[in-house]
């Protein structure tokens, strides 16, 4: 399947504040080659991501976050989330600018030698988001304390882990966001091959 096959019939907005929803009608090619009848969906639109896991090879650790999340309290999950350090594409940035200017204004923190780990639309039937994650490097000494922007009402507590702790956090089921849990998995299956490369 391609692009010509499906077609938008009308696509509308239908409400704007802080995100936006817009409305759609369209039809799709079906597998066993026709075509499906009108569908009519709603998209949330709220922008594209970045996030980066800052990852300190020399003392094998990571930088994570904790902020208070008003999505986790709407689906009855813990409402201070434990993350990495994501944020919003702005126009004329690329992915990795935001990735180094959050890790900044969230903890504090500069990354360099970025990896791309994966891009991917975290919830694709209802939502065009979609969310670049990296890993990047980092040196974790003095990286700690209370962060975020005071115009925003960031309110982010920041800490250096043990990867072992971390690894731990993870299998415990600590995490309940997709950026963190896809990073560390990424860390898990990567790290032996990273401290090297970012020793040589």
């Amino acid at each position: 399947m391609n692009d010509s096959d499906y077609e938008i019939i009308e696509r509308s907005t239908l409400w704007r504040g802080y995100f936006r929803i817009d409305g759609y009608r369209l039809r799709h090619r079906l597998f066993d080659g026709g075509w499906s009848g009108e569908i009519r969906r709603e998209v949330f639109e709220r922008g594209h991501a970045a996030a980066v896991l800052p990852y300190d090879p020399e003392r094998d650790a990571v930088v994570l976050i904790e902020q208070f999340r008003v999505g986790a309290v709407a689906a009855g999950m813990p409402a201070w989330q434990e993350e990495i350090i994501a944020g919003i594409i702005d126009d004329g940035e690329t992915a990795g600018d935001v990735a180094r200017r959050e890790a900044q204004e969230e903890a504090g923190c500069a990354v360099r030698d970025l990896v791309p780990i994966c891009r991917y639309l975290p919830s694709p039937g209802g939502s065009s988001e979609s969310v670049q994650l990296y890993c990047g490097r980092t040196d974790s000494r003095g990286i700690g304390g209370v962060h975020g922007l005071e115009a925003e009402h960031e309110d982010i507590r920041v800490e250096t882990v043990p990867f072992g702790e971390a690894r731990d956090r993870l299998l415990a089921g600590r995490f309940g966001n997709a950026p963190a849990i896809i990073a560390l998995q990424w860390l898990i299956l990567n790290r032996d091959d990273l401290r090297r490369r970012w020793s040589a």
